[in-house]
């Protein structure tokens, strides 16, 4: 069969081939990974949708190819190899569309022959294998999870013979990928007189292609603000032993988020996206709010969905998994699609304020720095006060630049007196 490049998520219509598991001649599994692909939401591991023989390898790594052109040709087991096919250009027509799916398929792929080939369930390899110990047909399982995923405890629940519950809701049912670590390795410097030249591939690509379309799209104005964090420093010290004992690391970004809602909701073009083609502003009624993480990998923008309906202690709690998922390479597709604004915090390296990149297709970003005891003049007196720049850059094509004042006043207010946050 040819496989071809399935649709891995919503909005992605290309991936570059970042390393080959297996080689041409080769046997696999069924659901045996195959390849790691990066797309400009992570990098994520393909596995086989049949048991067979590797008979041909056409994309090369490094080389980025469009959903549904062919990646490999397996020879199915148990059936003859087909004869050699030339390997596919550029100019060949789109894949043609599928037909109906069985009951084992998810998200079908067209072989040149246009007939459906089942990509597989939805489902992380540590689901399979526990499938495959408990000895169940994923196939037979109703997926719980996100766009139908078939998690854990819906393999556990169909091995004692329960009924799983139901499924949530999605747009378009994704294939069966999980994210995987592509770390870039540390660099010594180059000896004086040399030159070292280093591929610009995987996560730094997608970071440079990503942050020139925003510089090149999006009109790019940034404001500045300075907030008196005393109160919130004083907050967060008091609760540090109750944070403690629920095993939960807070840090202050929590505190900016709870802070950050009220303003979104007062100035909804904030919370909002431009769509060009159609010349159209979408505001968002969700609060889902992307938190830039540096990760050895590059940078890298999870995102708390619902972040509005949380509260410090919840909003702490996913910060961390998050922020970890994502430094060790463990992060889900899901977790970083669906941001309707975005926070990066250089706080903790330094930095008095910046100017940040908008994360497109929002049109806003704010740059949270380092909080500093700097002398503050209070009423006629000078006082010691625990200081910090606020850094929003907006697009403004759809921010002027007193809403982005206003709503800075705004983040001020409630960051200097935290306890207006009850009523607001």
């Amino acid at each position: 069969m040819d496989f071809k490049l399935p649709d891995i998520g919503e909005g992605i219509h290309e991936g570059e081939i970042i390393k080959w598991l297996v080689k041409t001649g080769e046997k696999v599994a069924a659901d045996q990974p195959m390849v790691e692909v990066m797309t400009d939401k992570a990098t994520v591991e393909i596995p086989s949708p049949i048991s067979g023989t590797i008979q041909t390898v056409y994309a090369k790594e490094g080389e980025t190819i469009e959903v549904g052109k062919v990646l490999v040709v397996i020879q199915e087991e148990g059936k003859a190899a087909p004869a050699p096919k030339p390997e596919p250009k550029k100019a060949e027509a789109p894949a043609a569309k599928p037909t109906a799916p069985s009951s084992r398929e998810v998200t079908p792929v067209a072989t040149t022959e246009s007939k459906a080939v089942p990509f597989g369930v939805l489902a992380t390899p540590a689901t399979r294998k526990l499938a495959r110990d408990l000895d169940v047909d994923l196939g037979a399982v109703n997926g719980t999870g996100l766009h139908g995923r078939v998690t854990k405890e819906d393999v556990q629940m169909a091995y004692e013979g329960q009924s799983a519950a139901a499924p949530r809701p999605s747009h378009t049912a994704v294939s069966s990928t999980s994210v995987v670590p592509h770390t870039i390795p540390t660099l010594a410097a180059p000896q004086r007189g040399a030159l070292q030249t280093i591929p610009l591939r995987g996560v730094r690509k997608k970071i440079a292609e990503a942050m020139q379309h925003s510089k090149r799209t999006a009109a790019h104005f940034t404001y500045v603000e300075e907030v008196d964090m005393s109160a919130v420093v004083q907050l967060r010290a008091s609760v540090l032993e109750e944070a403690k004992r629920r095993n939960v690391k807070l840090s202050y970004l929590p505190f900016i988020i709870k802070a950050l809602i009220p303003c979104l909701q007062e100035f909804p073009y904030l919370n909002s996206s431009l769509n060009d083609e159609k010349e159209e502003i979408v505001l968002k009624g969700d609060y889902n709010i992307g938190i830039a993480t540096d990760t050895p990998n590059g940078l890298i923008v999870p995102v708390i969905k619902g972040a509005d309906q949380k509260n410090i202690w919840q909003l702490a709690t996913e910060i961390s998994v998050l922020a970890e998922k994502a430094r060790t390479g463990k992060v889900a597709v899901d977790d970083l699609k669906g941001g309707t604004f975005t926070i990066t915090n250089a706080g903790s390296i330094g930095g008095v304020f910046a100017t940040p990149v908008i994360n497109h297709p929002e049109v806003a970003i704010l740059g949270v720095n380092a909080i500093r005891k700097r002398p503050v003049v209070k009423g006629d007196q000078i006082a010691i006060a625990d200081m910090m720049f606020l850094s929003l850059s907006v697009d403004h094509r759809v921010v002027d630049g007193a809403d982005a004042a206003r709503f800075m006043n705004r983040m001020v207010f409630f960051l200097s007196e935290p306890t207006r946050l009850v009523f607001a």
